[in-house]
């Protein structure tokens, strides 16, 4: 097999791939902002070396050593998440109730909630809900829906009007992207409506990101920035970012690693 020298964008693919799993030409053309064709044409070259895998209807990279994408994300920029993590357990006091949907930096700061007690959670990972239940007095409520092999979480119509069920005072997600024009985004339709109603059912509404996140784009829109009030984060954002979260009148909290 002839070999080729990987352009940027090649690696663009890639890390975008290994970062969310798996991905279909019309995201990755979403997110690098160029044709279907021209995806088309790379993830081609990319196959043929051996580089991602051609499955139906999405690309992926060769299963290593067994370990799922979501355990591989759960250690990406690791300390920030735990830092991002670590304060947002400061804002929950026992007894409180809250929304948190799947994310690497919304199960990290499940972990740090079981220093809490007779927390009510309601969510749709399954990661989240073991950690959580069954411990210091807790009522965890867990979505059904259909059950995605990544992270474990369930999605779809029947998780999405579960959450509609409950009115919390806290709501915690997590974002593919923060857009300087349209705000908190995610590579999923699913993952975004759920994110979404859990904002919608919460007194006090919580973006934690971490700040590689920062001025991109993903295929779905989760929400404006007037439907968050606060993002947890490890960088202040840009100057464009900043302003957009100034007029949405947003809370930033830069925490410190």
């Amino acid at each position: 097999m002839e070999s080729h020298k990987t352009s940027k964008r090649q690696l663009e693919i890639l890390n975008f791939i290994r970062d969310h799993g798996r991905a279909t030409i019309i995201q990755l053309a979403t997110e690098l902002r160029v044709s279907d064709e021209t995806i088309r044409r790379d993830a081609k070259i990319l196959v043929g070396d051996g580089s991602i895998l051609k499955l139906h209807g999405a690309l992926a990279l060769p299963n290593l050593g067994g370990e799922a994408p979501f355990e591989r994300r759960l250690r990406e920029n690791a300390d920030a998440k735990r830092a991002i993590a670590k304060f947002a357990c400061q804002l929950v006091q026992d007894g409180d109730s809250m929304m948190i949907d799947t994310g690497t930096t919304t199960s990290i700061f499940a972990q740090e909630l079981r220093a809490k007690r007779n927390l009510t959670i309601v969510t749709n990972s399954s990661y989240i809900a073991r950690n959580l239940a069954l411990v210091n007095g807790n009522r965890v409520y867990m979505a059904g829906g259909a059950l995605k092999g990544d992270n474990g979480a369930s999605f779809g119509d029947t998780a999405v009007e579960f959450f509609s069920w409950f009115k919390v005072k806290y709501a915690f997600i997590s974002v593919g992207a923060i857009d300087v024009q349209l705000g908190p985004m995610d590579a999923e339709l699913d993952e975004a409506n759920l994110a979404y109603m859990a904002l919608r059912r919460a007194e006090h509404r919580v973006v934690l990101s971490d700040s590689s996140k920062f001025e991109k784009s993903s295929l779905v829109q989760v929400c404006d920035y007037n439907d968050f009030d606060r993002l947890i984060t490890n960088a202040m954002p840009g100057e464009a970012l900043k302003a957009a979260l100034d007029k949405g009148g947003i809370i930033v909290d830069v925490v410190t690693l």
